[in-house]
């Protein structure tokens, strides 16, 4: 089994990505300011480069996200 695809994607990994301890600690903020309208990835755009990378936290940001967008708090 010949690991080069493995190393070639730990190589590309942005140095601004923050890690997964880091990104689930910030990630209700990054969905509020995502449902507000503003711009979280040039606030954190470690959490951003995180998110492109790191698949199971980009699917819990999704979920998130959408659990939020669904909450009716009127």
């Amino acid at each position: 089994m010949n690991s080069w695809p493995m190393l070639d994607r730990f190589l590309e990994t942005d140095p601004r990505d923050i890690g997964c301890e880091q990104a689930m600690e910030i990630l209700h903020v990054y969905v509020e300011l995502t449902l507000t309208g503003e711009a979280p990835e040039e606030r954190y755009p470690g959490m951003a480069a995180h998110l492109r990378a790191c698949g199971p936290c980009s699917e819990d940001f999704e979920g998130l996200l959408d659990a939020v967008s669904r909450t009716d708090l009127t």
